[in-house]
């Protein structure tokens, strides 16, 4: 029964990526006609590029970022879900809809929220007076930054809520009511009952997050494509320009391999934990 799912990886995923380590010990353009191997070189040229290494940065910024935005807004989200409430399977089901949305959608969305002319945000700002001339969010670094963050936490948020509701649903009722009865506020509840039993779950949560905010590239190109400048540029649209703007499939490559390697730093020291609690 794994056969097929085995086959679709070794020949969509597997291969691929076997190419394109190769690809990175070589130096190939794609006006090239065959790849020249020079060992190292393209890492070496990588890691002494000041703007490769600004794109690392970048890339650490937006993945912590957020995933802590996301995770603490799911939780709360779901902790607030979780209580009863007329309505609530509806505003359940409605508060998929930022995820099922198609991601090139959200960007579109949040691109127009954040728009220094026309943009919501702005006029909101200078109906309350909070600012007297419009704040151009998306030409600025910081601003940027904060609206790529903010349309990928809005996306993601959903899914998290989803996590931490399920994992709310096997709590047991009964310590809740026991401490209820020894005097203990919602505070206390949620800080030595609540987050305890689904401190695993978040920990999945996190780490799963991590890893698609490290290979995030539609909201981040269709908002910004990486600027101003390289204030957005993380791995995914360094890879993106390096392959097909510059045409240089050696480096591109290199950059791939780096990029996985800063996933597997995220992911691999978690993941004997997992299969240790499944045992």
């Amino acid at each position: 029964m794994t056969i097929p799912a085995l086959l679709a990886f070794l020949v969509l995923i597997f291969g691929p990526f076997l190419r394109s380590a190769w690809l990175a010990f070589h130096e190939y353009l794609l006006t090239s006609t065959e790849p020249r191997f020079i060992g190292f070189a393209n890492f070496t040229k990588l890691l002494s590029d000041p703007g490769f290494l600004l794109s690392w940065q970048v890339t650490a910024i937006f993945v912590v970022m957020t995933t802590i935005v996301t995770t603490v807004f799911g939780t709360a989200y779901a902790l607030l879900l979780n209580e009863p409430m007329r309505g609530r399977s509806v505003i359940r089901a409605a508060s998929l809809l930022p995820w099922v949305l198609p991601s090139t959608v959200t960007a579109l969305l949040w691109s127009w929220i954040y728009n220094g002319q026309y943009g919501i945000i702005n006029a909101a700002l200078l109906t309350f007076g909070l600012t007297d001339q419009p704040i151009f969010f998306l030409s600025d670094n910081v601003g940027a930054m904060m609206s790529v963050i903010t349309a990928k936490a809005w996306l993601s948020t959903p899914v998290v809520m989803l996590f931490v509701l399920a994992a709310l649903q096997s709590l047991p009722q009964e310590q809740v009511e026991a401490a209820r009865i020894d005097g203990a506020n919602d505070y206390h509840v949620v800080r030595y009952i609540v987050l305890p039993h689904i401190k695993k779950t978040l920990g999945v949560i996190m780490v799963l997050q991590a890893m698609g905010n490290l290979q995030m590239f539609d909201i981040i190109y269709a908002m910004t494509s990486g600027g101003p400048v390289r204030a957005t540029t993380v791995f995914s649209i360094e890879v993106y320009r390096r392959a097909f703007e510059n045409w240089d499939l050696g480096t591109a490559s290199a950059v791939g391999i780096i990029w996985f390697l800063t996933i597997a730093v995220v992911a691999v020291p978690y993941l004997p934990s997992l299969f240790k609690d499944a045992d």
